[in-house]
C-alpha cells in the first residue's frame, strides 16, 4: 500500500488549453510554457471587432497554430496529470 502513494507522488500536472472551432466537433488541445498567459490572449482576440490571424507555437503533439479569431467557438483551460 506504501508503494502505491509512492507513484501517485510522481504524478505532475500541466495546463492544457482548449479551442473549440466553428467546423470541428472536437476541441484543439495545446500546450504551452506560460498556458494562462495564452489563454487571455486568445480571449482578447476571440472579443476584436474584426477578424484577428492567430499563429502561436505551441509544446506537445500539436506544435502550431493559425487559426483567424472569428474561428473560435469557445476556449477551456484544463489541468492534467502525467508522469
Amino acid at each position: 500500500m506504501a508503494q502505491q502513494f509512492s507513484q501517485q507522488s510522481q504524478v505532475k500536472i500541466r495546463t492544457g488549453i482548449y479551442v473549440f472551432l466553428k467546423d470541428t466537433l472536437n476541441p484543439v488541445v495545446l500546450y504551452f510554457d506560460n498556458p494562462q498567459a495564452v489563454f487571455e490572449e486568445l480571449k482578447q482576440a476571440m472579443k476584436s471587432t474584426g477578424p484577428v490571424l492567430i499563429d502561436k507555437q505551441a509544446n506537445g503533439p500539436i506544435k502550431r497554430l493559425c487559426i483567424i479569431s472569428n474561428q473560435i467557438r469557445g476556449l477551456a483551460l484544463q489541468d492534467e496529470q502525467y508522469q
